[in-house]
């Protein structure tokens, strides 16, 4: 009931809200060319003088009320296949940052210009193109209107052309990017639009149409527009074969084996009018992505890695944005392909096939539906299940969103190591996300209910939130229910049987003059209610945090948290084994000060590091994580992180020293040459691994790989196991 009457308020809010604080859009005309364009960094072909541009603009950074100080000027034409952009950037001199040569660079650490297109104006999603000083080029995804970090996948690639040049005042960056490699309705007559640029030498982040200070720049309530002088027209549809052949030659020293193995498999992505792919995927083989990083959990509850994997990226957040990131997420990409053997050891499962249709229906409607098959490993006593997902999302009031989704995982064959309540497990839900025109208030509410064998009543997952972000302020409320019997086998639940609430409070100041450009505080209270323990309080923190950032991007920040905790099962947080754990039914409470500090990312010298001290349950921690390294701009930069923890309990419980180390070294020969080597050690998991990564780019997309992997038990040092790769795949057009 409570989070009933929290929504219903919810949505009254934002039902006024919703039309308040909407900034007068700029806008640009697109003219339509038949003469062609030769990509080469000068813009000398004279239909870039009839060219409409986008200039004027404004700062971000370190101010957002005054005008850029160097100039940027953005021209758009268009053709029956190919979108131009052609950009002038105006500098000071050619000393320009760039981070490496690597395709997919950070806007943090280059001199670049970032374009972006809302292609179906729904306030949700857009396409980010963007090309640095060097000719290095980036592209990403943006979805959940843009609004923070989650919203925003580099993993994503698709195939353009650009050219760059530099002089002594200013660089210049062509762009062709052909209409079947974006989606969008036929018959456009306007897209949103957006352009911002970094410009270390001038210490400057600027963008087209105003961003105020503290927001992402790829906010997409904020964008412009673009108008074309004539409608687009359905483009040709693009058929792209993806084949890969890799051949393998690993060795596992536990018993002794060597294997050689050769496959075959691939993909075939093919699109269905202007707004939706069919992805088919045979034998799919993900050797090529880089390894995780090992991360040093101290917490009770699972956590969550990214996803790397192509097949999965597109549309992405279609699938995934359902259900809150934090808590309880009803479908997790990653779950594909990964299994626990029968001594609960996480191991890799082979994926046989899959279909993944997803997209744009029309400006208001997304359709998502996924099927994969997984094989069965009968010695590790792993089931084939068949994996699928449907989610239909609409747009509502403005720039707000409603979706239902089925997921459902099951089990066709008949398996004696199989329990009768792992035969099959569904979850339905539906997910509604309110969002005002330019994101000042942004909301969520769900309700979802899971299935399995034998099911018992509830089983579900219900969450409300509201969010107010402006400049000087941000406020954020949540309430979320999980029931103890909640259960998504392809999503990722960090606790089930909870009520869980969260309260933050921000405050940004912007002095005037000085070398500090911003500074503010933030309060935050957590806690989590148990529901086998008659909604008992298990968990609950306060945390406050001071951050202060330079003129020159600098960041120092330091935080204070008073941490509650009830163990209801016995834990050992020395992760010790063979430790005594601290038994259940106890509580502890203890405070913990941290200090952070973070060198301005075009520094090429890199340092970010965190010191942190306090109680830990009954006893103290000492933690100090961080990256160290240098980068030798444009071809070479080496990164040493650590995370140490020195954990101290009395007698008889244990104590311990927790090392994670992990240097790389990344070199990026030319643009399309990379070698990567990274090598992680961590006395908690008792294993040294090395994971080197050498790339030939020769074609658009198609790339030859040879990955070397070596991994080593650290307490007896011997080797556990030792792989090499070669693969190449290469995208047709057919």
């Amino acid at each position: 009931m409570y989070l009933f009457k929290y929504t219903l308020l919810s949505i009254f809010l934002f039902s006024i809200l919703n039309s308040y604080s909407q900034n007068e859009k700029r806008f640009v005309t697109v003219k339509k060319i038949s003469e062609e364009i030769i990509l080469n960094g000068i813009l000398d072909e004279k239909v870039w003088e009839k060219a409409d541009k986008a200039d004027e603009f404004w700062q971000q950074f370190p101010s957002d009320s005054v005008k850029a100080t160097d100039k940027t000027e953005v021209k758009l034409l268009y053709s029956d296949t190919h979108l131009y952009v052609g950009v002038t950037a105006y500098t000071v001199g050619k000393n320009y940052t760039i981070n490496s040569l690597r395709r997919d660079y950070s806007s943090r650490n280059n001199d670049n210009v970032t374009i972006e297109f809302e292609t179906f104006n729904d306030g949700q999603n857009a396409f980010l193109f963007g090309v640095n000083a060097f000719g290095v080029q980036r592209e990403a995804l943006i979805s959940e209107r843009g609004v923070g970090v989650r919203g925003f996948n580099l993993t994503w690639d698709t195939k353009w052309r650009s050219a760059s040049k530099y002089f002594d005042n200013k660089y210049v960056v062509e762009y062709a990017i052909p209409f079947s490699s974006i989606k969008y309705p036929e018959n456009s007559k306007s897209w949103g639009f957006q352009a911002y640029r970094y410009d270390f030498q001038s210490n400057e982040r600027s963008i087209w149409t105003n961003v105020v200070q503290g927001l992402f720049p790829t906010h997409i309530g904020f964008f412009g527009e673009m108008i074309f002088e004539e409608p687009l027209k359905k483009n040709k549809t693009p058929l792209y074969l993806i084949p890969y052949i890799n051949a393998l030659n690993s060795k596992d020293f536990s018993d002794i084996k060597n294997d050689n193995l050769f496959s075959l498999g691939g993909d075939l992505k093919i699109a269905i009018g202007t707004g939706l792919n069919l992805d088919v995927t045979i034998n799919p083989d993900f050797s090529n992505v880089e390894v995780d990083d090992v991360i040093t959990n101290l917490t009770r509850f699972e956590i969550t890695l990214p996803e790397k994997r192509q097949f999965f990226i597109d549309n992405g957040d279609l699938f995934g944005s359902f259900g809150s990131f934090r808590d309880a997420i009803p479908f997790f990409s990653r779950r594909i392909g990964i299994a626990k053997d029968s001594v609960g050891n996480t191991i890799q499962n082979n994926i046989i096939g899959g279909v993944r249709l997803s997209g744009k229906i029309d400006e208001n409607w997304r359709l998502g539906f996924l099927n994969i098959q997984n094989s069965e490993d009968i010695k590790n006593q792993i089931a084939s299940n068949n994996n699928s997902m449907f989610a239909i999302q609409r747009k509502v009031f403005g720039g707000s969103q409603i979706g239902v989704f089925i997921v459902n995982r099951e089990t066709f064959g008949n398996y004696d190591f199989l329990e009768a309540n792992d035969k099959y497990n569904r979850v339905v839900g539906l997910d509604y996300n309110l969002a005002s025109s330019n994101n000042r208030w942004i909301g969520k509410f769900y309700t979802h209910k899971s299935f399995k064998p034998n099911d018992k009543e509830g089983n579900l997952s219900s969450f409300a939130s509201i969010f107010y972000n402006t400049r000087e302020w941000r406020l954020y409320s949540n309430t979320v229910f999980v029931d103890e019997d909640f259960r998504s086998d392809l999503g990722f639940i960090r606790r089930t049987g909870i009520i869980k609430t969260g309260n933050s409070i921000t405050r940004n100041f912007y002095p005037k003059k000085g070398k500090i450009n911003s500074h503010g505080f933030r309060f935050l209270h957590l806690s989590w209610l148990q529901q086998n323990l008659n909604y008992f309080k298990t968990d609950e923190s306060f945390n406050f945090e001071y951050t202060l950032s330079t003129n020159n991007q600098n960041q120092l920040q330091l935080g204070f948290n008073n941490k509650f905790v009830f163990l209801f099962n016995s834990f050992d947080p020395s992760r010790t084994d063979g430790a005594l754990e601290l038994p259940s039914e106890t509580d502890y409470n203890y405070n913990e000060w941290n200090l952070n500090y973070r060198l301005n990312f075009a520094n090429p010298f890199i340092l970010n590091s965190e010191l942190t001290y306090g109680g830990f349950f009954n006893g103290t921690k000492l933690s100090y994580t961080g990256t160290i390294g240098y980068r030798f701009q444009p071809k070479f930069i080496f990164t040493l992180q650590w995370d140490y923890n020195k954990i101290k309990l009395p007698r008889p419980y244990s104590s311990n020293d927790i090392i994670l180390i992990r240097p790389k070294f990344d070199f990026t020969f030319t643009k399309n040459i990379f070698w990567s080597t990274l090598i992680q050690y961590s006395n908690l998991t008792n294993n040294f691994g090395i994971n080197s990564r050498l790339q030939w780019r020769f074609a658009p997309l198609s790339d030859l790989y040879l990955v070397y992997n070596d991994n080593y038990y650290t307490q007896e040092f011997g080797p556990v196991f030792r792989s090499i790769n070669l693969k190449l795949t290469y995208w047709l057009n057919l």
